[in-house]
C-alpha cells in the first residue's frame, strides 16, 4: 500500500479567494515553496488538463542538502485532473528526477470547506513515491499552508 498524508489550515479568506490562490501562479509562487524555500515557476496552464511546472530551491543556508531534481532544486510537474471552483483541486504531482524511488505520480487532493473563520483547506496526497518519506511531505504541506495563512492575514 502506498503512503499518504493530510495537513489543514483555516485560512482567512472565503473559497473562491483560497481557490484563486492555487490557480494564479504569482499567487501560488509566493506560498507554495516550504518554509524557507523559493520557488519559480517555468508554465502554467489553469484548466482541467492543463497544469504547471514549477522548480522549487533549497536555501542556501541549508547544508549541501541534494534536491530531487538537481543540487538544492525539485522540479515537478503538475496535471490538473479536476478542478471544481472554489471547492476542489485534484493534481497528478510528478518529480523531475533520475532516482526511481521518486518516480511516479503523485494524487494531491486540495479541498476548501467554507468554515466561520474562513475557510478550511485541506491537501490530502496519496500515492507518496516510495522515496518521499511521508513525514517530509506532510512538513512541507503544512509549511505551505503556514505560508497561505499569512497571506490572507
Amino acid at each position: 500500500m502506498s503512503a499518504s498524508t493530510s495537513a489543514s489550515k483555516v485560512v482567512r479568506a472565503r473559497p473562491d479567494e483560497v481557490y484563486e490562490a492555487f490557480l494564479n501562479p504569482a499567487i501560488l509562487v509566493e506560498w507554495l515553496p516550504p518554509g524557507e524555500m523559493t520557488g519559480r515557476i517555468h508554465q502554467f496552464d489553469a484548466h482541467a488538463g492543463g497544469g504547471y511546472r514549477i522548480s522549487l530551491f533549497y536555501p542556501s543556508t541549508e547544508s549541501a542538502h541534494r534536491g530531487k531534481t538537481a543540487e538544492r532544486e525539485d522540479m515537478v510537474s503538475v496535471r490538473f485532473v479536476e478542478l471544481v471552483p472554489a471547492r476542489r483541486i485534484v493534481q497528478a504531482v510528478t518529480f523531475h528526477t533520475t532516482d526511481p524511488s521518486l518516480m511516479g505520480a503523485m494524487t494531491l487532493v486540495a479541498t476548501f470547506e467554507e468554515v466561520p473563520d474562513g475557510t478550511e483547506v485541506t491537501i490530502a496526497c496519496t500515492d507518496l513515491p516510495p522515496g518521499l518519506r511521508p513525514e517530509d511531505n506532510e512538513a512541507g504541506s503544512r509549511e505551505s499552508l503556514e505560508k497561505l495563512a499569512k497571506r490572507f492575514g
